[in-house]
């Protein structure tokens, strides 16, 4: 069926209109930092305003150049917008990366900071934050809430408001494509444990599944591409090997593998944390009253 793009910024398929979604949701976690680098830097340096090392500079401007290779591939009039958390690492990290672009691929940028670090409570004492963290692991990451600071649970909650106001974006078209025949493309730099909880609140994965995820490396990106149906999907751009090294399970794998071709809004059946995973005893069906 031929698609025709209308002025309103929607996509006609004969008498229905479908919204124009971003192709592509990119993920890119910051350059190395300072804190990386020398842990004791978070004692003498408020953690928004740890700065990268010149390693870090030169992984994020890597990062800008194989985004734009991945943007590019496919040809056609391709347009970006940046969302970036205000850490000084993360502003930074956008700075080189953006140098890839050309001025007019660029929609706009955001600061949002609702995409920030966890809280991890001020000024970090080396010794201390070490006790802190082995007893986090023996009560579990994302419930363990750190003294005045924050849980991932606590991420979690405001990194799920940011996705209500991104929707909204896209909806009420302020992202400002020019034309809606223009590929979108929005990229995300953020902090190791928000990409984990944004991936973690879009797939509706639990928290024994957010448990096994791995931190994601300085400047990894990683890509949710719209599948052929028009769900989002980690499989597109990803190998298998990949998500397994991120710690997805066999069945996440196999639910990012449906994804690239299941109709937007279809419910995976097989899907075990949509349903058995949570209930597996059930009532004997009702005799049905006759009228």
């Amino acid at each position: 069926m031929l698609t025709t793009a209308s002025d309103d910024g929607y996509a006609a398929h004969g008498n229905q209109q479908t919204k124009l979604l971003p192709k592509r949701i990119i993920l890119v976690r910051h350059g190395e930092s300072q804190g990386n680098k020398d842990g004791a830097a978070y004692a003498m340096t408020p953690d928004y305003k740890i700065s990268l090392t010149p390693e870090g500079i030169e992984q994020a401007k890597q990062a800008g150049s194989s985004i734009r290779r991945l943007l590019s591939d496919g040809g056609g009039n391709w347009k970006v917008y940046f969302y970036v958390s205000p850490y000084e690492r993360t502003r930074s990290t956008l700075r080189e990366i953006g140098r890839a672009f050309p001025r007019k691929r660029v929609i706009g940028v955001r600061e949002e900071c609702r995409i920030r670090e966890q809280d991890f409570g001020n000024f970090q004492v080396t010794e201390r934050m070490k006790v802190i963290k082995e007893t986090r692991e023996k009560f579990g990451r994302f419930f363990y809430r750190f003294p005045e600071g924050e849980s991932a649970a606590d991420v979690f909650d405001r990194v799920s408001s940011f996705l209500e106001s991104l929707w909204r974006d896209i909806d009420m078209q302020r992202l400002q494509h020019q034309h809606p025949s223009d590929e979108l493309n929005l990229v995300i730099v953020s902090h190791g444990l928000a990409i984990r909880v944004f991936m973690m609140k879009w797939f509706k994965w639990t928290v024994e599944q957010f448990e096994r995820l791995n931190n994601p490396t300085n400047c990894e990106i990683r890509v949710m591409q719209l599948g052929n149906g028009g769900e989002y999907s980690l499989a597109v751009h990803h190998s298998e090997e990949t998500m397994e090294a991120w710690g997805l399970s066999p069945e996440m794998i196999e639910d990012q593998m449906w994804r690239v071709d299941a109709p937007r809004g279809a419910w995976n059946e097989k899907c075990p944390w949509y349903l058995s995973a949570f209930l597996d005893t059930y009532a004997e069906e009702e005799e049905e009253t006759l009228l």
